[in-house]
Protein backbone atom coordinates (compact mmCIF):
# COMPACT_ATOMS: atom_id res chain seq x y z
CA UNK A 1 0.00 0.00 0.00
CA UNK A 2 1.63 3.79 -0.95
CA UNK A 3 1.67 6.31 1.40
CA UNK A 4 -0.62 8.37 0.23
CA UNK A 5 -3.36 5.71 0.13
CA UNK A 6 -2.79 4.66 3.39
CA UNK A 7 -2.90 8.77 4.55
CA UNK A 8 -6.30 9.01 2.91
CA UNK A 9 -7.67 5.40 4.74
CA UNK A 10 -6.12 6.62 8.17
CA UNK A 11 -8.77 10.03 6.98
CA UNK A 12 -11.38 8.30 6.41
CA UNK A 13 -11.72 6.34 9.21
CA UNK A 14 -10.50 9.53 11.84
CA UNK A 15 -13.41 11.37 9.93
CA UNK A 16 -15.78 8.21 10.64
CA UNK A 17 -14.59 7.71 14.41
CA UNK A 18 -15.68 11.59 14.68
CA UNK A 19 -18.81 11.16 13.05
CA UNK A 20 -19.76 8.26 14.97
CA UNK A 21 -18.85 9.97 18.36
CA UNK A 22 -21.40 12.62 17.54
CA UNK A 23 -23.59 10.30 16.80
CA UNK A 24 -23.26 8.64 20.31
CA UNK A 25 -23.97 12.24 21.78
CA UNK A 26 -27.03 13.70 19.70
CA UNK A 27 -27.76 11.27 16.46
CA UNK A 28 -27.16 12.31 12.81
CA UNK A 29 -27.61 16.30 13.79
CA UNK A 30 -24.58 15.38 16.70
CA UNK A 31 -22.59 13.94 13.66
CA UNK A 32 -22.68 16.56 11.49
CA UNK A 33 -22.79 18.95 14.01
CA UNK A 34 -19.16 17.61 14.91
CA UNK A 35 -17.78 17.53 11.79
CA UNK A 36 -18.66 21.31 11.02
CA UNK A 37 -17.08 21.77 14.18
CA UNK A 38 -14.03 20.23 13.52
CA UNK A 39 -13.66 22.13 10.35
CA UNK A 40 -14.49 25.21 11.72
CA UNK A 41 -11.24 23.98 13.84
CA UNK A 42 -9.31 22.61 10.68
CA UNK A 43 -9.73 26.32 9.02
CA UNK A 44 -8.38 28.31 11.75
CA UNK A 45 -5.12 25.86 13.03
CA UNK A 46 -4.04 25.45 9.37
CA UNK A 47 -4.45 29.18 8.72
CA UNK A 48 -2.23 30.22 12.10
CA UNK A 49 -0.14 27.07 13.06
CA UNK A 50 3.24 27.87 10.82
CA UNK A 51 3.36 31.46 12.66
CA UNK A 52 2.38 29.73 16.38
CA UNK A 53 5.37 26.97 15.84
CA UNK A 54 8.02 28.99 14.52
CA UNK A 55 7.10 31.50 17.48
CA UNK A 56 7.37 28.42 19.90
CA UNK A 57 10.63 27.85 18.92
CA UNK A 58 12.57 30.84 18.72
CA UNK A 59 12.66 30.91 14.92
CA UNK A 60 15.07 33.58 13.54
CA UNK A 61 14.64 34.35 9.78
CA UNK A 62 17.59 34.77 7.71
CA UNK A 63 18.25 36.18 4.15
CA UNK A 64 20.85 35.16 1.62
CA UNK A 65 22.70 37.70 2.19
CA UNK A 66 23.08 36.37 5.77
CA UNK A 67 23.14 32.75 4.66
CA UNK A 68 24.58 32.47 1.68
CA UNK A 69 25.21 29.43 0.92
CA UNK A 70 22.30 27.79 3.54
CA UNK A 71 19.48 29.95 1.37
CA UNK A 72 21.28 29.42 -1.66
CA UNK A 73 21.17 25.66 -1.13
CA UNK A 74 17.25 25.98 -0.11
CA UNK A 75 16.76 28.35 -3.38
CA UNK A 76 18.17 25.56 -5.58
CA UNK A 77 15.76 22.57 -4.52
CA UNK A 78 13.11 24.26 -4.39
CA UNK A 79 13.76 25.39 -8.09
CA UNK A 80 14.35 22.17 -8.63
CA UNK A 81 11.36 20.92 -6.73
CA UNK A 82 9.08 22.82 -8.78
CA UNK A 83 8.34 24.88 -5.48
CA UNK A 84 8.06 28.85 -4.60
CA UNK A 85 10.81 30.15 -2.69
CA UNK A 86 9.71 28.88 0.93
CA UNK A 87 11.07 31.71 4.08
CA UNK A 88 14.09 30.15 5.88
CA UNK A 89 14.81 30.17 9.20
CA UNK A 90 17.34 29.10 11.78
CA UNK A 91 16.85 27.78 15.46
CA UNK A 92 19.06 28.27 18.10
CA UNK A 93 19.43 25.18 19.22
CA UNK A 94 22.42 22.21 19.32
CA UNK A 95 19.85 19.68 18.56
CA UNK A 96 20.54 19.01 14.42
CA UNK A 97 16.94 18.90 13.28
CA UNK A 98 14.42 20.42 10.87
CA UNK A 99 11.26 21.16 10.21
CA UNK A 100 9.09 22.82 7.46
CA UNK A 101 5.29 24.71 8.20
CA UNK A 102 3.14 27.07 6.08
CA UNK A 103 -0.29 26.47 5.11
CA UNK A 104 0.47 26.03 1.51
CA UNK A 105 3.56 26.19 -0.89
CA UNK A 106 3.27 29.94 -1.30
CA UNK A 107 3.04 30.68 2.17
CA UNK A 108 5.78 27.88 3.39
CA UNK A 109 9.14 28.14 5.47
CA UNK A 110 11.76 25.80 6.35
CA UNK A 111 13.61 25.83 9.63
CA UNK A 112 16.84 24.27 10.50
CA UNK A 113 18.82 24.13 13.72
CA UNK A 114 22.05 25.65 14.72
CA UNK A 115 23.30 21.89 15.62
CA UNK A 116 22.20 20.85 11.71
CA UNK A 117 24.57 23.20 10.09
CA UNK A 118 27.26 22.47 12.10
CA UNK A 119 27.30 18.25 12.05
CA UNK A 120 26.26 17.96 8.20
CA UNK A 121 28.04 18.30 4.87
CA UNK A 122 26.65 20.12 2.01
CA UNK A 123 25.20 17.10 0.48
CA UNK A 124 23.97 15.92 3.80
CA UNK A 125 22.06 19.21 3.97
CA UNK A 126 20.94 19.51 1.02
CA UNK A 127 18.81 15.72 1.28
CA UNK A 128 17.01 17.29 4.77
CA UNK A 129 16.55 20.12 2.70
CA UNK A 130 14.95 18.34 0.32
CA UNK A 131 12.98 16.18 2.46
CA UNK A 132 11.42 19.18 3.97
CA UNK A 133 10.59 20.59 0.56
CA UNK A 134 8.63 17.00 -0.37
CA UNK A 135 6.21 17.80 3.07
CA UNK A 136 5.71 21.48 1.41
CA UNK A 137 4.79 19.99 -2.24
CA UNK A 138 2.56 17.11 -0.27
CA UNK A 139 0.74 19.83 1.33
CA UNK A 140 1.75 17.39 4.98
CA UNK A 141 1.08 20.64 7.33
CA UNK A 142 -2.13 21.00 6.09
CA UNK A 143 -2.52 16.99 6.62
CA UNK A 144 -1.09 16.81 10.17
CA UNK A 145 -3.06 19.75 10.87
CA UNK A 146 -6.43 17.88 9.92
CA UNK A 147 -5.57 15.33 12.12
CA UNK A 148 -4.46 16.66 15.20
CA UNK A 149 -7.67 19.06 15.12
CA UNK A 150 -9.86 15.89 14.51
CA UNK A 151 -8.44 13.96 16.92
CA UNK A 152 -8.23 16.28 19.86
CA UNK A 153 -11.91 16.98 18.59
CA UNK A 154 -12.57 13.43 19.29
CA UNK A 155 -11.13 13.84 22.59
CA UNK A 156 -13.56 16.68 23.41
CA UNK A 157 -16.33 14.84 22.73
CA UNK A 158 -15.56 11.83 24.82
CA UNK A 159 -15.04 14.53 28.09
CA UNK A 160 -18.37 15.95 27.04
CA UNK A 161 -19.76 12.32 27.57
CA UNK A 162 -17.97 11.50 30.87
CA UNK A 163 -19.92 14.36 32.72
CA UNK A 164 -23.30 13.80 30.67
CA UNK A 165 -24.00 11.34 33.51
CA UNK A 166 -26.72 8.78 33.06
CA UNK A 167 -28.64 10.43 30.68
CA UNK A 168 -30.19 8.37 27.62
CA UNK A 169 -27.30 8.18 24.37
CA UNK A 170 -26.89 6.57 21.11
CA UNK A 171 -25.56 3.27 21.56
CA UNK A 172 -26.18 3.10 25.19
CA UNK A 173 -23.87 1.80 28.10
CA UNK A 174 -21.46 -0.07 25.65
CA UNK A 175 -21.14 2.98 23.27
CA UNK A 176 -20.39 5.29 26.06
CA UNK A 177 -17.79 3.45 27.55
CA UNK A 178 -16.06 2.85 23.76
CA UNK A 179 -16.85 6.48 23.58
CA UNK A 180 -15.57 8.14 26.63
CA UNK A 181 -12.52 5.87 26.47
CA UNK A 182 -11.12 3.91 23.20
CA UNK A 183 -12.31 6.63 20.93
CA UNK A 184 -9.63 9.48 22.01
CA UNK A 185 -7.17 6.43 21.87
CA UNK A 186 -7.70 4.85 18.52
CA UNK A 187 -8.20 8.59 17.53
CA UNK A 188 -4.23 9.56 18.47
CA UNK A 189 -2.82 5.94 17.09
CA UNK A 190 -4.60 6.75 13.43
CA UNK A 191 -2.78 10.25 13.73
CA UNK A 192 0.80 8.93 15.25
CA UNK A 193 0.36 6.54 11.94
CA UNK A 194 -0.34 9.54 9.31
CA UNK A 195 2.36 11.15 10.61
CA UNK A 196 4.58 8.33 10.04
CA UNK A 197 2.86 7.71 6.84
CA UNK A 198 4.20 11.20 5.33
CA UNK A 199 8.02 10.70 6.86
CA UNK A 200 8.18 7.58 4.47
CA UNK A 201 6.52 9.63 1.69
CA UNK A 202 9.12 13.00 1.98
CA UNK A 203 11.86 10.42 2.54
CA UNK A 204 11.18 9.25 -0.73
CA UNK A 205 9.90 12.52 -2.40
CA UNK A 206 13.27 14.22 -0.93
CA UNK A 207 15.64 11.42 -2.25
CA UNK A 208 13.80 12.16 -5.59
CA UNK A 209 14.37 15.88 -5.36
CA UNK A 210 17.58 16.30 -4.20
CA UNK A 211 19.17 13.04 -6.62
CA UNK A 212 20.74 11.37 -3.24
CA UNK A 213 19.26 8.95 -1.78
CA UNK A 214 22.41 8.24 0.64
CA UNK A 215 22.92 11.58 1.53
CA UNK A 216 19.84 11.95 3.01
CA UNK A 217 20.37 8.28 4.98
CA UNK A 218 23.72 9.39 6.01
CA UNK A 219 22.06 12.67 7.42
CA UNK A 220 19.09 10.38 9.55
CA UNK A 221 21.71 8.84 10.96
CA UNK A 222 24.00 11.31 12.23
CA UNK A 223 20.63 13.20 13.25
CA UNK A 224 19.01 10.07 14.98
CA UNK A 225 22.59 9.83 16.79
CA UNK A 226 23.03 13.30 18.15
CA UNK A 227 19.46 14.32 18.87
CA UNK A 228 19.10 11.56 21.41
CA UNK A 229 21.95 13.36 23.67
CA UNK A 230 21.09 16.85 23.21
CA UNK A 231 18.45 18.53 24.55
CA UNK A 232 15.96 20.93 22.35
CA UNK A 233 14.52 22.76 25.35
CA UNK A 234 11.49 24.70 22.95
CA UNK A 235 10.54 21.13 21.81
CA UNK A 236 10.28 19.86 25.04
CA UNK A 237 8.32 22.91 25.93
CA UNK A 238 6.10 21.90 22.61
CA UNK A 239 5.91 18.54 22.51
CA UNK A 240 2.84 19.15 20.42
CA UNK A 241 5.39 20.16 17.65
CA UNK A 242 7.45 16.86 17.56
CA UNK A 243 6.18 15.30 14.48
CA UNK A 244 7.25 18.37 12.49
CA UNK A 245 10.66 17.55 12.66
CA UNK A 246 12.68 15.20 10.49
CA UNK A 247 13.46 12.97 13.72
CA UNK A 248 11.78 13.26 17.26
CA UNK A 249 13.37 16.00 19.13
CA UNK A 250 12.16 14.60 22.54
CA UNK A 251 14.06 12.21 22.82
CA UNK A 252 16.32 13.07 25.60
CA UNK A 253 14.42 14.37 27.93
CA UNK A 254 11.68 12.12 28.77
CA UNK A 255 10.59 8.33 26.58
CA UNK A 256 8.41 8.77 24.06
CA UNK A 257 8.53 5.41 22.69
CA UNK A 258 4.94 4.38 22.98
CA UNK A 259 3.11 6.30 20.80
CA UNK A 260 6.13 7.21 18.39
CA UNK A 261 4.96 10.33 16.18
CA UNK A 262 8.35 8.56 13.22
CA UNK A 263 9.41 5.49 11.53
CA UNK A 264 12.12 3.48 13.15
CA UNK A 265 14.96 5.36 11.55
CA UNK A 266 16.87 2.24 10.55
CA UNK A 267 14.19 1.40 8.65
CA UNK A 268 14.01 4.57 7.10
CA UNK A 269 17.85 4.31 6.02
CA UNK A 270 17.31 1.08 4.44
CA UNK A 271 13.99 1.74 2.31
CA UNK A 272 16.08 4.88 1.03
CA UNK A 273 19.09 2.62 0.03
CA UNK A 274 17.07 0.46 -1.82
CA UNK A 275 17.02 3.81 -4.46
CA UNK A 276 20.49 3.08 -4.99
CA UNK A 277 22.73 1.15 -6.51
CA UNK A 278 23.86 -2.43 -4.83
CA UNK A 279 26.30 -2.41 -2.75
CA UNK A 280 26.30 1.16 -1.15
CA UNK A 281 27.29 1.30 2.43
CA UNK A 282 24.03 1.74 4.27
CA UNK A 283 24.41 3.72 8.08
CA UNK A 284 24.04 2.58 10.80
CA UNK A 285 21.63 3.76 14.30
CA UNK A 286 23.13 2.49 17.46
CA UNK A 287 20.45 0.46 19.61
CA UNK A 288 18.60 2.96 22.36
Amino acid sequence: MTGNLRTFLLMAAMTALLMGMGWLIGGQGGAILALLVAGAGNLWAWWNSDKAVLRQHGATPVTEAQAPELVGLVRQLASRAGLPMPAVYVLATDQPNAFATGRDPQHAAVAVTQGLLRILDRDELAGVIAHELAHIRHRDTLTMTVTATMAGAIAMLGNMMLFMGNRERQGGALGALLAMFLAPLAATLVQLAISRSREYVADRSGAEISGNPMALASALAKIANAAGRTVNIPAERNPASAALFIINPLGAMRMDRLFATHPSTQERIELLAQMQPAGSRIPRVPRA
